[in-house]
């Protein structure tokens, strides 16, 4: 059986899962829709968790990241696997107990105010449209490949499958689709890396091979040790190479904490459970099933890497990279245990080109190369211009003698000219790749051109030459990872929609019926605006949702804090708070990502030269909630106190006992 035909088998087997399971537990009121009815036992509603957070951002893209930015980018597991603790331990237990459907009918009945229920609302929308934009970003990653389709294709038939299952199932269904989806991402996720971390280290658990040694190498090497001196060789940092800047590094992990612990379509999970002690319970357990890809996830990265590598330059397997020639491109084309690359170069995600003409594809870190590279081209373009101006025909090889001949004399302007080009090639064969110069080995540029980050956990299994049930297995995981979270997330906003802004603004004595018909109709409006800007995504998956974490960092969390900790903190206060929160966020982002991430309408490239004290785009969030906390105690102390039935409010919040059942307003 052929590849595409097992991919197409083992995808369309879970998808039949999922909407079976959606249609048998399909809400049928709008406490099921919201809440799953309160039934959900902790060790399901903790496996549904675990399957609603780890979206595609950790499935497809976390290990890319870590496999292209080494220890920079573990920011990524302390940040989200911090951030459940703080979750657990401050916020799931009270909320429940609170007992109500979502977080903005919490901020609105805790600070009296519907206006602050609807900038709660605004918060929610604008944090779950960034979060769902990574989502679609990696089903259409999936897509594109595994039914060998472009990237754009493939966006619209995962925002389609969302929408089958998604739309009609609320809560309910979902909770029971995101377990099914767990076990699917977990046991795809897993067996790749079982059998990638016994060919590479010997070990078959992933977590000892990653302190194990190298097995091809004959074991005398660590296999990290390997790994550094792989990726040193072609010019790269050493991939447990320390952070340069150590305060964006633990801004950005302090924003993925936060703002894991401030996520709507996260903390909404704990209201499906019958108690505030299974609330606890279940993020535990979730913990649990969590730590089961995370503790993975660094080896995935890691040997994807080292795969990667010596798939371009097989002498790295056992020696030094320039031990054999680089892939050919002859091989690309024929060989079967290559097809891979022909596969994922369809996407538009991996892409090479020969560009010294040499029939071999070298891959380096082409930024060791850009300074010699533009002082070529600029050399070439002014002896070319002077050339021009001489009304000389164009020269096959400007650094011939013949190219500065004028009459058959050379020309002290044109040899000038050629002087400059002569030492800016000089200057590049002189760039050491190891013990070697560019030079030496014919490099002229890096000539693997694109490495789409998000294909790295996808194509692992590929490169590895695992077998075909394997790869269908990991397209089906990665799928289930961001259909899971992606619905999640549309839960959220459709439930904010229909029940905070529609029923508890707008049209109180809406009915049941009424309200889940609008629950329904944004949710579909949410898919439509998540794909519209899916189509143009501001970065990677985990890009992506590392903005949406910082923007509730910003603003869900400070408030739900105050909310829960604070009986001083009035409306005017948690008001401002979030508005402040929610701007300075946006804005910073919007001015290195683009307004409302639209290419091209960026104020300021996104490099850390131009970032304010060299602070990233995703590390702004616990700046962002810092002006939130400010803010708020600001206010309140300059006007009145909440009134007493709210301070009473907040004393029984924290009282662990006695939460009843969700009740709808």
């Amino acid at each position: 059986m052929d590849q595409f035909t097992l991919n197409l088998l083992v995808v369309g087997a879970s998808f039949a899962l999922y909407i079976g399971i959606a249609i048998w537990a399909r809400a049928g009121s709008t406490a099921e829709f919201y809440a799953a009815n309160q039934g959900v036992p902790p060790v399901l509603n903790g496996m549904a968790t675990a399957a609603d957070w780890m979206s595609a951002a950790s499935f497809i893209s976390m290990a890319g990241l870590l496999a292209f930015g080494g220890y920079n980018n573990s920011v990524f597991l302390m940040g989200w696997t911090g951030g459940y603790v703080l979750l657990a331990l401050l916020l799931a237990p009270y909320l429940r107990k609170f007992g109500k459907f979502t977080v903005p009918e919490f901020v609105g009945d805790r600070f009296y105010s519907t206006t602050a229920r609807l900038v709660a609302v605004v918060c929610l929308i604008v944090i779950s449209v960034t979060y769902v934009i990574g989502q679609m970003t990696g089903a259409a990653v999936t897509f594109a490949r595994f039914l060998e389709v472009d990237n754009t294709t493939g966006l619209f038939i995962g925002s389609a499958i969302v929408f089958a299952y998604a739309v009609f199932g609320g809560m309910k269904g979902i909770t029971y689709t995101q377990v099914a989806q767990y076990v699917v991402l977990i046991v795809a996720y897993t067996i790749p890396a079982l059998f990638i971390s016994l060919q590479l280290t010997g070990n078959i658990l992933p977590q000892l091979g990653l302190i194990g040694t190298h097995a091809p190498s004959g074991g005398e090497v660590a296999f990290m040790a390997k790994l550094d001196q792989v990726v040193t060789d072609i010019g790269f940092a050493a991939y447990t190479a320390d952070t340069t800047n150590m305060l964006n590094m633990f801004l950005i992990t302090m924003s993925l904490m936060i703002g894991t612990a401030g996520l709507p379509h996260v903390i909404i999970r704990f209201f499906t459970v019958p108690k505030v002690s299974d609330a606890r319970s279940s993020a535990g357990w979730a913990l649990v099933f969590i730590a089961l890809l995370y503790t993975v996830a660094p080896a995935v990265g890691s040997m994807a890497r080292l795969n990667l590598t010596t798939t371009f330059w097989p002498g790295a397997v056992q020696g030094r990279f320039y031990d054999a020639p680089a892939v050919s491109l002859a091989d690309i084309q024929k060989r079967e245990d290559l097809v891979w690359i022909r596969n994922w170069e369809k996407t538009g995600l991996l892409k090479f080109e020969d560009k010294n003409g040499d029939g071999l594809i070298q891959y380096v870190n082409g930024a060791k190369l850009a300074g010699p590279n533009k002082a070529i081209a600029e050399a070439r373009k002014a002896l070319t211009d002077a050339r021009a101006a001489q009304n000389l025909p164009e020269a096959t090889d400007l650094t011939a003698p013949e190219a500065v001949q004028v009459n058959g004399e050379a020309n002290a302007d044109l040899v000038a000219l050629q002087t400059k080009l002569v030492e800016a090639i000089a200057a590049r064969d002189a760039v050491k790749f190891g013990d070697k110069t560019a030079g030496e080995l014919g490099i002229v540029d890096n000539e693997l051109v694109t490495v789409n980050n998000d294909i790295m956990v996808l194509a692992n299994p590929e490169i590895a030459k695992l077998p075909g049930w394997v790869i269908a297995l990991v397209a089906a995981g990665g799928l289930a990872a961001a259909l899971s979270t992606a619905a999640g997330l549309l839960l959220a906003i459709s439930s904010a929609v229909s029940h905070d802004l529609i029923k508890g603004a707008l049209n109180p004595d809406i009915s049941e019926k009424g309200e889940m018909l609008w629950a329904r109709i944004s949710m579909a409006g949410a898919i439509a605006l998540a794909t519209w800007l899916g189509l143009n995504p501001p970065g990677f998956a985990a890009q992506v949702v590392a903005l949406a974490f910082g923007l509730a960092a910003a603003t869900i969390f400070p408030v739900l804090m105050m909310g829960i900790f604070s009986k001083t903190i009035n409306k005017e206060g948690a008001i401002l708070g979030m508005l402040v929160g929610l701007v300075s966020t946006a804005v910073y982002i919007f001015l290195y990502l683009g307004w409302f991430f639209i290419p091209g309408t960026n104020t300021f490239p996104n490099t850390a030269d131009y970032h304010l004290f060299g602070i990233s785009p995703a590390g702004f969030g616990p700046v962002g909630a810092a002006l939130n906390f400010i803010t708020a105690f600001v206010v309140s102390k300059i006007t009145a106190a909440p009134p007493r039935h709210v301070q009473d409010l907040v004393e029984s919040i924290r009282v662990p006992k006695g939460a009843g059942k969700a009740s709808a307003h």
